[in-house]
């Protein structure tokens, strides 16, 4: 299986093509489950791990591989899924999110998947805000379609790790605070709870914050304004989009902006969990200003501060 995934740094020809490849697998049961090969680093057999007394429950050990100690998340637990007799095959994805890595106990790894984020769909409002999906998905199997959660990986590890969304003492700019106040920026993310962490951490400058939960929301958002004859400078400070999302990814988003002369201008920094594989020459591409790996406060700040600095300058 770690075959298949030799070529991930070599995918980046699916930026600025709405595309994505979902690693496709299964928790021991027919239930099919996937998550986004961009963050994935190494899929092996699990190995034997050691415990690791204190730990979130959802942690079932550590794995020592490549001569790394890599936490391992039993996938099924974390997502309250009833237990499992552990009979089935075991498999240990190795991923990495917000410059941190991590591994994630599955049962079998079928294949990689590449599809267009059209064909990706919000789960459907009766499942609650409680549940662990960003989208759904359907895949052909034996002449059935067959339908694929794609789990928000976000969700589960903030459960599991304490993210602080309390701004360090020294960042905030004291002689521009007061000129937060009354700005707006926008935040697109399929992710509520990313959505909250950013929402969280802003709010605390006086920033009022507008959401959207994928780039065709928000890309509709922005030409509703320009349609009305507003300016969006005007309206908008600038926006945070993630990169994965259902209908619309961040890099359509920012093209699809770009290639709108009423809003070209807009401020758009990348907010994402992808790190490692990803680079920022592949947010260049696509035109964003700022590229930033997710649940950094301190860092969100001073973005949206060398921004405003810039507008009060008069060099936006």
């Amino acid at each position: 299986m770690a075959n298949i995934l030799d070529s991930v740094d070599q995918r980046t020809q699916l930026v600025g093509e709405n595309r994505l490849e979902l690693l496709i697998f299964q928790l021991n049961t027919a239930q099919l489950f996937a998550i986004n090969v961009f963050k994935v680093k190494e899929v092996v057999k699990l190995p034997k791990l050691n415990s690791l007394p204190g730990s979130h429950p959802s942690i079932t050990g550590v794995a020592c591989t490549r001569g790394q100690s890599i936490p391992v998340i039993d996938l099924r637990q974390a997502i309250g899924m009833r237990p499992g007799d552990n009979g089935g095959e075991q498999n240990m994805i190795i991923t990495e999110y917000n410059r941190t890595v991590q591994a994630f106990l599955v049962g079998q790894v079928m294949n990689i998947e590449n599809m267009t984020w059209k064909d990706i769909q919000p789960p459907p409002s009766q499942v609650g805000r409680n549940n662990y999906l960003t989208a759904i998905t359907k895949l052909q199997r034996d002449g059935v379609d067959r339908l694929v959660s794609i789990i928000d990986v976000e969700k589960v590890l903030a459960e599991i790790i304490d993210y602080d969304v309390q701004i360090s003492q020294g960042v905030l700019d004291d002689e521009i605070a007061n000129h937060f106040h009354g700005q707006k920026v926008l935040i697109v993310d399929d992710s509520s709870t990313a959505r909250a962490q950013i929402r969280d951490t802003l709010s605390q400058l006086g920033l009022q914050i507008i959401e959207a939960s994928n780039g065709l929301i928000a890309l509709n958002l922005l030409k509703q304004w320009c349609d009305e004859g507003k300016h969006i400078n005007d309206e908008l400070l600038m926006m945070f989009t993630d990169a994965e999302m259902p209908e619309m990814d961040g890099y359509k988003l920012t093209h699809e902006i770009r290639s709108d002369a009423r809003m070209k201008d807009l401020h758009i920094a990348l907010n994402t969990s992808l790190s490692g594989s990803f680079n920022e020459a592949m947010v260049k591409k696509v035109g964003c200003d700022r590229f930033i790996s997710k649940f950094q406060p301190d860092l969100l700040v001073e973005v949206v501060q060398e921004r405003l600095r810039t507008v009060l300058s008069g060099q936006s």
